[in-house]
């Protein structure tokens, strides 16, 4: 079996191509191709919907090209065309969508609909081989900790108002960083730079977490913090850092004892950050546990997660009629019937 995996959700465009070989028991599953294009508003913006998906309409076609040169496959060898049905902004969704819909009645294939959390949750499991684990999921538009039970991937804490990404690339705005490669990847950089923390709030609602008010804090004080030259911009992202990602680990803690799981699972754009990564391995080490995560080819929004997420479906024997291949901004990570663990 061979899947196309179209992602779209959000300012990364991705295309990939991903085989099972069902001859052998589990899978041997190969990635033949996984191309991204991303758009890069102007600095101290963010991406609107509507260029995101002018973006996606100009670069889509080129990429799956490119992708099927890469994998060395012809139409006839895919199996199935995954997409992204949500969460995510409404016009590159649609904008991705209608392509898959496209070279299905083109192709005469089948299409599933996936779920972009599911998406990088499987990808995940499948590129560290984490058994069980405790999902962090850390991105510009979600945060969550999830764990597997019963065909579900039920959330067991969430942010109550902003995503954590979403929180770290508008103070980037504040400072006036680069979107390229991305704004929170520039916030890490210059964090790593930064000596003096600042005490910012730090709010944990029982397994939930609220960011706006870190935000609004630092958005509002960063201005005259900067001019006294008390703090450095490199201080003050330190400080962010530090306060958030310990709410996440914090929150992450509770949810392994509560399942008595020894693995962390990060994923998400945010799950590339290499000091979340050691804050969360500092904890999971403490209960003698382990920490997987990813590189950005795949913690990063990618065609790949949703081809794997998708097929895994597909096997299943599950497929989205045509009238059904409609996009939804809200799609909940445990709305999804996961019949193909166990």
């Amino acid at each position: 079996m061979i899947a196309l995996g179209l992602e779209g959700s959000a300012n990364k465009l991705g295309v990939g191509l991903i085989r099972h070989d069902m001859s052998t028991s589990p899978p041997t599953v190969t990635i033949l191709a996984n191309i991204r294009h991303t758009y890069h508003p102007p600095p101290g913006e963010g991406f609107l919907p509507k260029d995101t998906a002018q973006h996606h309409r100009s670069h889509i076609l080129q990429l799956v090209k490119e992708a099927m040169a890469e994998g060395q496959i012809t139409p006839k060898d895919i199996s199935v065309i995954c997409f992204t049905k949500g969460p995510g902004m409404g016009g590159p969704l649609t904008s991705v969508a209608t392509v898959a819909r496209t070279l299905a009645l083109m192709w005469n294939k089948e299409l599933v609909g996936v779920n972009h959390c599911v998406g990088h949750i499987e990808m995940g499991r499948q590129i560290t081989g984490a058994e069980n684990p405790v999902v962090l999921y850390v991105s510009g538009g979600n945060t969550q900790v999830i764990a597997y039970a019963e065909k579900r991937y039920r959330i067991f804490g969430e942010a109550l108002d902003i995503a954590v990404g979403n929180c770290l690339d508008r103070f980037a705005r504040v400072l006036n960083l680069p979107n390229d490669p991305a704004p929170g990847y520039n916030i890490e950089q210059l964090a790593k730079k930064g000596t003096k923390l600042l005490d910012l709030p730090y709010t944990v609602k029982g397994m939930d977490v609220s960011f706006s008010g870190v935000l609004t804090y630092i958005e509002t004080n960063a201005p005259a913090l900067l001019a006294s030259g008390e703090y450095t911009a490199a201080d003050l992202c330190f400080s962010l850092q530090e306060t958030v990602f310990a709410m996440l680990v914090e929150t992450t803690e509770r949810a392994m004892a509560h399942i008595g799981s020894r693995e962390v699972l990060i994923v998400g754009g945010v799950g590339c950050n290499k000091r979340l990564q050691e804050m969360m391995d500092q904890m999971a080490s403490q209960r003698d546990g382990k920490v997987f995560a990813t590189d950005e080819r795949f913690c990063i929004d990618n065609g790949i997660m949703i081809a794997q997420a998708g097929i895994l479906a597909y096997q299943t024997g599950y497929t989205t009629p045509l009238e059904k291949t409609w996009c939804t901004q809200r799609f909940r990570t445990d709305e999804v019937f996961v019949a193909w663990r166990e």
